[in-house]
């Protein structure tokens, strides 16, 4: 993973250089994020909730981030407030656990404004996005698994921009902050595999994942139970179990809002 993090190519003059992300693990990546000095950059605009540009120190390795505090959060019906920083961190939990690298590093911790999600930051072209590659062949592997990985979160929120491409034209996927709720909230732009059968390499990575959350006392499960309800912990549970029992790519449902809203 170490050789596809990408960082700004351009800081601001007052402050030296980040080091080489391509040197680091994402084990290190992840420790610098949750250890590491907070230093705030300005407010990204556009976000639904209150989000910040930051620079993470570490001796001396810095790291570009958002940080999106809980004191942020604009309150949703659907969603218990305080919750969306938590939401954002288990998604990356469960794209490590699947070895998918589909969400940048991600932690929960206290920040400069409160506790909070820092993601790693990256460096895109923001007029590249789903839409416009998803008949790059080069995604095609990362796009199939970012339909099953919706699905199993229960994303609520899948637009085109909330997919990145970074500089070694890596896709990445952002924005998690609705997902995991109980009840079936799936909405994305991603559905051209609907109905196709999963792949075996990634039905082994589903088999593999259920094992793991479901294995009493296992490190994911633990991660997944201090960031979710016990009963949203279940339901991604059962979510996995019907792709696995299906062996299919899920579909749109009927007289269901399956699809977000802007698209992009």
């Amino acid at each position: 993973m170490c050789a596809s993090l990408s960082l700004p190519s351009d800081p601001p003059p007052s402050d030296p250089p980040p080091d080489d992300s391509t040197a680091l693990t994402e084990a290190q990546v992840v420790e610098v994020l949750g250890q590491g000095k907070v230093e705030e950059r300005g407010l990204l605009p556009y976000s639904s909730n209150t989000s910040f540009l930051v620079f993470v120190r570490k001796g001396a390795i810095t790291l570009p981030a958002v940080y999106k505090p809980q004191r942020g959060e604009n309150p949703l019906w659907d969603f218990e407030w305080g919750t969306l920083c938590r939401r954002e961190t288990a998604a990356y939990v469960i794209s490590r656990a699947l070895a998918w690298g589909l969400v940048p590093p991600t932690v929960l911790r206290s920040g400069t404004r409160g506790l909070g999600s820092i993601q790693f930051f990256v460096d895109h072209d923001s007029d590249v996005h789903y839409f416009t590659v998803q008949s790059d062949a080069r995604f095609a592997v990362t796009l199939r698994q970012l339909a099953l990985f919706d699905f199993i979160v229960n994303n609520a929120d899948r637009k085109s921009g909330h997919c990145l491409v970074d500089e070694q034209h890596r896709l990445w996927a952002i924005d998690h902050g609705i997902c995991f709720h109980t009840e079936y909230k799936l909405r994305t732009v991603i559905w051209e595999f609907s109905g196709e059968p999963i792949e075996t390499e990634l039905l082994q990575d589903l088999n593999r994942l259920h094992d793991e959350i479901a294995r009493s006392g296992g490190k994911v499960m633990e991660q997944l139970c201090s960031l979710l309800h016990e009963q949203e912990v279940a339901a991604l549970l059962r979510r996995l179990q019907i792709l696995i029992r299906m062996q299919s790519y899920p579909t749109p449902q009927p007289h269901r809002r399956n699809y977000p809203w802007p698209p992009v």
